[in-house]
């Protein structure tokens, strides 16, 4: 049933024309597009654009090294950077350029309204220029010495070594990373935004819900400081849109890229007849626009460009979504490493689907970074996808086509299991439109397991051995290909193209939040196929290999195995941020028995507050398994999961002692409750 009380725009930052995208570009646009094909599957009409950031010195210069125009080098990368885009399943409405007729009449039309209502100021600045090359120098084309630190090599605006930040004019001994020359100072009259005008409009902007807490706090920073005019012109030679009264100059990229949502959206407006432009850029919409973004270009999003939209008499943005950026094992993505990986790349080895889920499994509302840790990556892919959810059509689909003609039973065999999933439904709705995908995530796979479970202890293959069982196993069967379908609604958002293959197999209308619940009885499916398969090391290492011949270094060496054990020097010493990395949560022992074939291990099932994990631990010399049933210990919840002979652990107890029967778990004082943190 359509929604037609919301009508929303949502964008995800624009990629620059400059260079391929890469996973870190990933986690914005895969977050955007799970939230995206939410909205759509509530009935809203929610529309996703985007464009290719395509002005600036760097598309300049790479062009001249290429002998080719600007715009041949951007239309190239426009068609590179959507291919990625489409093979990662991220559906666009409309993909555009900052580059285009559109784009380049609304900077002309909100340079004017700005300088109408009074926001445009010029005077006379002094910048380094190059002599060479014949063409100012913007600060990351800049060189030199740090002024504070002494570090050498040491880019324009601040210094990756000791952190300061400075004007280029303060670098020693600059150098031109163009031509290598000695820039020069030279005079130019530049065009500036009146920041200051706005920043009564923007304090109370910052903290009227737009924003996540700790942006609108570290943004409160611009206004201890004073806020300061901001240069929106460049000099020529520059690739970018002319300012109309001023011959010569341009307009700075970041003050027409933005304007691309709009650009975009306004192209798309005019192929479609459902969406009026106007209605969503005047200041008194009932419209909503949001952007998705990351950290490092808050400022441009949450105070520029506010107030430019108020400045020009536009809508400002319901809200602004940042996320924090990507990390590899551990470590910033790194050429030398091999680690920085492009998305294609990843798409000549691995499933799409894959990294959706796992970035969803980590995404949170918070600005947190995220870790892509290749072992934990493909242990709960393995897990979690193939091992939990597949699993579940795959031990039933085959007795539904091969003994009863295709056809579901007519009744289900756990009413009440079936609607506890059911209602799970609105809590997982909820936690999509918060962002909260973790959440969500690790709320399906708790399903997944009680599904599972159900199909364990009814045990069909044993039923259809049994002589008049057969109405029993198509039951069971039926129940657990209705639970299947709930669980792959909830992930069809993560999820699309398998979602869509299941809707295949089912013989269904696509899924939605209005008919999820429905469950299917009498009715005939399609004949089961694959979903998906298990992620093979083996793919992960050709992947890291290419990435690696990019940068022409050796292919990184891989972690060991996760049953390999090494003894580790006690370290002296650890940063606090180490240790708060570690999540330790209260766990209640459900369950706890012997490890077949091993000395020292039981298996634990712990409860952590309405998730069960399972957990090896070598206690099994000071403990009789029978006596740690209801008692309460500490867990490491975070852990990666390692795949052991006998299983996937997921988790760590904490115990200390000199081992032996000289070994105790820690446990909490009376109160504590499955799932609280320790702090």
């Amino acid at each position: 049933m359509k929604n037609s009380k919301r009508k929303l725009l949502v964008t995800s930052a624009l990629p620059y024309a400059n260079g391929a995208i890469h996973l870190g570009h990933m986690v914005e646009y895969i977050q955007t597009d799970i939230w995206v094909r939410h909205q759509k599957m509530q009935g809203i009409q929610c529309t996703y654009v985007c464009a290719d950031d395509a002005h600036g010195t760097p598309i300049m210069l790479r062009a001249q090294a290429e002998n080719i125009s600007p715009e041949e080098l951007v239309a190239r990368m426009r068609k590179e950077h959507q291919a990625d885009f489409a093979d990662f399943f991220v559906e666009f409405d409309n993909y555009y350029s900052t580059h285009s007729d559109e784009n380049r009449e609304l900077a002309e039309t909100i340079y004017f309204r700005l300088k109408q209502n009074g926001h445009i100021s010029s005077r006379v600045i002094t910048q380094l220029y190059d002599p060479v090359k014949e063409m100012f120098l913007p600060d990351r084309f800049v060189k030199g010495t740090c002024p504070k630190c002494k570090a050498e090599d040491q880019y324009g605006d601040n210094c990756e070594v000791c952190g300061s930040t400075y004007s280029p004019t303060d670098l020693i001994n600059p150098r031109s990373a163009v031509s290598g020359a000695t820039p020069i100072e030279k005079e130019s009259e530049h065009f500036f935004f009146k920041l200051p005008d706005f920043e009564g409009m923007l304090k109370t902007w910052l903290h009227a819900g737009h924003l996540q807490d700790e942006i609108a706090n570290k943004l409160d920073e611009w206004f201890d400081v004073g806020l300061q005019e901001w240069d929106i012109s460049r000099d020529s030679p520059y690739f970018g849109f002319e300012i109309p009264d001023a011959p010569g100059k341009y307009f700075y990229v970041w003050l027409d890229a933005p304007m691309g949502y709009f650009a975009s959206f306004k192209n798309l407006c005019s192929r479609r007849g459902d969406l009026n432009f106007n209605e969503y850029l005047k200041p008194d919409t009932t419209t909503e626009l949001y952007h998705f973004i990351g950290k490092d270009i808050v400022r441009f999003h949450a105070l520029f460009w506010p107030a430019v939209l108020a400045g020009s008499g536009y809508r400002t943005p319901t809200a602004v979504y940042a996320h924090g950026f990507l990390t590899i094992n551990g470590q910033k993505m790194s050429k030398s490493r091999g680690t920085f990986i492009n998305a294609r790349n990843y798409l000549d080895h691995l499933n799409p689907e894959y990294l959706r889920y796992y970035f969803a499994a980590k995404l949170t509302s918070r600005i947190d970074d995220l870790d892509l840790n290749l072992d934990d990556f493909a242990l709960r892919v393995n897990a979690d996808l193939v091992g939990k959810v597949v699993n579940i059509a795959s031990r039933c689909a085959g007795f539904i086509n091969t003994r009863f003609d295709n056809t579901m039973g007519k009744i289900l065999a756990h009413e009440a299991l079936y609607q506890s999933f059911t209602d799970a439904g609105q809590n997982i709705i909820a936690l999509y439109e918060a962002r909260e995908f973790s959440q969500a995530m690790r709320e399906i796979m708790t399903l997944a397991d009680k599904a599972n479970q159900f199909i364990d202890e009814q045990k069909p293959w044993v039923l259809a051995k049994e002589s008049g069982r057969e109405q029993a196993v198509q039951n069971v069967c039926s129940t657990g290909l209705n639970l299947f379908k709930v669980l792959t609604a909830y992930l069809k958002p993560v999820l699309p193209v398998m979602a869509g293959n299941v809707e295949q197999f089912f013989n269904i209308d696509p899924l939605t939040w209005s008919n999820y619940h429905t469950p299917l009885t009498n009715h005939r499916i399609n004949k089961f196929k694959p979903l998906m398969t298990r992620v093979e090391q083996e793919k992960i290492d050709a992947m890291l290999n290419d990435a690696g011949k990019q940068t022409g270094q050796a292919k990184p060496k891989t972690t060991k195995s996760a049953t390999e054990t090494t003894m580790e020097p006690i370290a002296s010493t650890i940063q606090y941020e180490d240790f708060a990395k570690l999540d330790l949560r209260i766990a209640k022992i459900l369950d706890a028995r012997p490890v077949e074939g091993a000395e020292k291990l039981l298996q634990l099932t712990l409860d952590i507050g309405g998730e069960t994990r399972n957990v090896f631990a070598g206690i099994k010399s000071a403990y009789n398994p029978q006596d740690l049933i209801g008692r309460h210990t500490v867990m490491v919840a975070n852990l990666a999961p390692r795949k052991m002979r006998f299983g996937v652990s997921e988790g760590m107890v904490l115990a200390a002692g000199p081992g032996g029967k000289d070994l105790w778990i820690l446990q909490p004082d009376p109160g504590a409750q499955p799932g609280m943190r320790v702090k």
